[in-house]
């Protein structure tokens, strides 16, 4: 068999078996009764399949075509696998949390089902690859073909889409995000765009943004140092949160800690790559751009700079780079701790060690992030101790496909519970703290689909994803000492929980909160200054 063959029939391979998501996207609406459907389907899988010729011309090579097919068929096999299970769209935001997972995280994704998946849509067929024995002709000869080839294919692409372009101008106006579910083109194009990006953002330093930040004029009056932890929670969403009015109390503690509960919060974005950056931001969804946010200082630069000592203590993977340059600590699995166990820790390692935080800072302002694990599926029950398992029976495996969808939310809200008690505990700390002004913050990431229209977990590109993935808790205590000093009216604050709000505000609210002054600071998007006495 010739290079030119062996391209045809792997892309005809994966149109016929790693493309399903893609065409049940397409045409789930559609009408099978109708000639038109049958026309667009046949052309959208001829110009597929005639559009991955094209590409794997431009790859293979006789001395490598074996290896490379063999790495596609199993990667596509892999990727096609988690898409039909959890609804994946392999867009850039995707393939960046797949670059940023680490070995633990990963390591929850395994199963039996997926290997053996991989096995029989990706290791057989590469074992018929290796089979074959590839022609060998003049390079000369070679030369004539293969550009041929390539623009035959490109032609019959082209040809394909023109026959249904009106349908398919359509398809891409309205489902324009269906074009990451395309396997294997999606996830190679798109590893390509984030790898060119990381590789241009690694050779150059963050664009600085706190150069003139200062404490403002209120720093200049005599009071207590402050305090201020931040929670920034992982994969909560707001449909399961009790203060929100979740038929089941999943925030039994937090409930008798007068907190300021924020029931119409959203993220960013989808997946903590984007939602953590996004959040820390003065751009913020509203005015998104990926590079922009990247490439500059975030919010905890501008704090530091001010003169207010920040630390990261993370139970997660890492800030996302919003902490470049601050002080970040990481907690070992390893440790001897009955909240790790050699792989997680619990959330509340977090809170060990916190004295000792204070004794750096000298007795002076402090400001603390606290970054769950949270809720991070699909191990939903690794997220809270045996004793908080309130809900039962819970999926106890990360395989979600070998539980009933019951079992899952059980475990799902355990983990919400165990959250609750978390931060329940943080305030209980800050409570005993009684020579600072002290005040928490809690705001998850993004949150999480439990099973509805056939969506798991979490990462749908932004336009498309359901509330379940976009709606977050929010929650805010402040001592009674802290609202008095810093001129907090809290009937106010209690009518601005009631109305929407987002990750957009953090940055600003902060700043405003914190009275840093800053150029990037927008009142616009202060969601507290209306409820503070300098702004009444």
């Amino acid at each position: 068999m010739s290079v030119e063959w062996l391209a045809v029939l792997t892309s005809l391979f994966f149109s016929l078996t790693a493309n399903h998501l893609f065409f049940h996207t397409v045409f789930e609406q559609a009408s099978w009764s109708a000639p038109k459907t049958w026309l667009l389907a046949a052309c959208l899988f001829i110009a597929v399949t005639a559009a991955h010729t094209a590409l794997l011309l431009c790859l293979l090579a006789r001395w490598n075509a074996k290896i490379l097919v063999s790495a596609l068929l199993l990667a596509t096999a892999a990727a096609a696998y988690y898409m039909n299970r959890y609804t994946i769209f392999f867009n850039g935001e995707m393939v960046r949390n797949i670059l940023r997972t680490d070995v633990r995280e990963a390591s929850e994704l395994l199963s039996l089902n997926m290997f053996v998946h991989i096995l029989i849509m990706g290791g057989l067929p590469a074992l018929l690859v290796w089979r074959v024995q590839l022609t060998q002709r003049p390079w000369k000869r070679t030369w004539l073909i293969r550009p041929a080839s390539i623009v035959v294919a490109v032609v019959i692409s082209v040809v394909a889409v023109l026959a249904v372009f009106q349908d398919f101008s359509s398809i891409m106006r309205n489902q324009k995000e269906a074009r990451f579910l395309i396997m294997p083109g999606a996830y190679l194009t798109s590893f390509a765009r984030v790898l060119a990006s990381d590789g241009n953002a690694a050779t150059r330093k963050r664009i600085p943004i706190s150069e003139d930040a200062k404490l403002g004029a209120f720093w200049g009056q005599q009071r207590k140092p402050m305090l201020f932890v931040l929670v920034v929670g992982e994969t909560t969403r707001a449909a399961d949160w009790g203060l929100n009015g979740y038929a089941r109390d999943t925030t039994p503690e937090l409930g008798k800690r007068n907190v300021f509960n924020f029931s119409r919060a959203t993220s960013c974005g989808t997946n903590t790559e984007v939602s953590v950056p996004c959040m820390f931001s003065p751009y913020g969804r509203h005015n998104y751009n990926e590079d922009t946010i990247r490439s500059h200082e975030s919010l905890l630069h501008i704090i530091d700079h001010a003169g207010i000592p920040t630390v990261w203590r993370d139970n997660q993977s890492g800030c996302k780079g919003v902490c470049d340059g601050l002080t970040l600590r990481q907690f070992d699995s390893n440790q001897k701790s009955a909240l790790c166990d050699g792989e997680r820790c619990l959330d509340e390692i977090m809170l060990d060690g916190l004295d000792a935080e204070l004794r750096e800072a000298k007795d002076g302002n402090l400001f603390l992030v606290l970054h769950q694990l949270g809720n991070h599926g699909p191990a939903y029950y690794k997220r809270y101790p045996a004793a908080m398992a309130t809900y039962t029976p819970a999926c106890d495996t990360a395989d979600l496909g070998k539980c009933q969808r019951e079992q899952i939310i059980n475990a799902y809200d355990n983990g919400v519970q165990y959250t609750d008690h978390f931060l329940a505990k943080t305030i209980d700390w800050l409570k005993t703290q009684k020579r600072y002004d002290t005040a928490m913050l809690y705001l998850s990431d993004h949150g999480e689909s439990l099973g509805e229209n056939g969506i798991y977990l979490h990462g749908l590109p932004y336009s498309i994803a359901p509330k379940e993935q976009t709606q977050i808790p929010m929650v805010m205590w402040m001592s009674p000492e802290f609202m008095s000093d810093f001129g907090i009216h809290r009937d106010c604050l209690t009518q601005r929980a009631t109305q929407a709000i987002s990750q957009d505000h953090l940055f600003h609210t902060l700043l405003g909160l914190l009275h840093i002054e800053s150029r990037y600071y927008d009142p616009a998007w202060d969601a507290f200054a209306a409820c503070r006495a300098d702004h009444a």
